[in-house]
């Protein structure tokens, strides 16, 4: 009898039947971080690792379907950082103003610059369930919010990552916000709601405020290193911070959340950009 060795590709080894199949080296992409990959335009072979192991990583943990919107910010540019991993086309970012794109993240200039995600919580998520993340990489202490909207009923979402020392979260409410003493801005911050009467902050993979203001869905589209603010539109409360990821979806348990912190702590090691 013949003998046969399994590897990936069939090579004839004579008239004994012996047939030697070698495996390719190629890694294998996940079909979702390949359409990231296509349309943001990413040639760099780190990078495509780095995106390819986080979307493994979200589908790991099973929280994958639980985003509408990621921005790995990866590439280097405008329109690399515009996309959104999870549905390319879908809640891309539109910029206005002075931006710096870097491979290190993409920087808003405190004065002017924001971006659009077009994603409005009363028309596109749950009340009762969301969540929106902010990786900054840069400590500053001033009156920023880096992330979120306001609607003209005065209903809020938002990260506003330390302004006097205190760093404040909310999510489809009115006030009262949550907040926690931070002594650093550079850190990656989740604002979360699970229920109607269910809020929290997150820093690092840590839950670091806690609160039960009551939801209502803020019908307003966030934007990033702003606020979109409907009831003074003139008062967007500009960040400097740089912002090296962000995501929309909904609610996170917190064992989800603090995988959620894990997974995007090692996208940005990949990268060599973690803080």
């Amino acid at each position: 009898m013949g003998a046969s060795i399994y590897l990936g590709k069939s090579l004839s080894a004579g008239t004994k039947g012996c047939n030697i199949v070698i495996a390719s080296t190629t890694p294998s992409i996940d079909p979702d971080a390949q359409a990231f990959i296509t349309a943001a335009g990413i040639t760099d072979p780190t990078q495509q690792s780095a995106i390819n192991q986080l979307v493994l990583d979200l589908k790991g943990y099973s929280i994958w379907t639980k985003f509408k919107a990621i921005y790995p910010v990866v590439g280097g540019s405008a329109s690399s950082h515009a996309v959104n991993l999870k549905t390319p086309g879908t809640f891309n970012l539109s910029f206005t103003n002075a931006w710096t794109h870097s491979s290190t993240g993409m920087t808003p200039n405190g004065t002017s610059a924001y971006a659009d995600t077009s994603f409005n919580s009363s028309v596109n998520g749950l009340q009762d369930s969301q969540h929106i993340s902010y990786y900054s990489r840069t400590n500053s202490n001033g009156t920023e919010i880096e992330m979120g909207g306001i609607d003209a009923s005065s209903k809020y979402t938002f990260i506003e990552a330390r302004t006097s020392g205190i760093s404040y979260y909310g999510m489809n409410q009115s006030t009262p916000f949550i907040s926690h003493s931070d002594s650093d801005s550079r850190a990656f911050y989740i604002s979360n709601r699970t229920a109607s009467n269910v809020i929290n902050g997150w820093r690092n993979g840590i839950k670091t405020a806690t609160g039960t203001t009551a939801s209502a869905s803020s019908n307003v589209a966030y934007q990033l290193g702003a606020v979109n603010n409907l009831v003074v539109p003139s008062n967007k409360f500009y960040s400097t911070k740089q912002c090296a990821f962000a995501s929309i979806g909904d609610g996170l348990t917190d064992a989800e959340a603090a995988n959620f912190y894990t997974a995007v702590q090692a996208y940005q090691t990949t990268l060599s950009r973690q803080v």
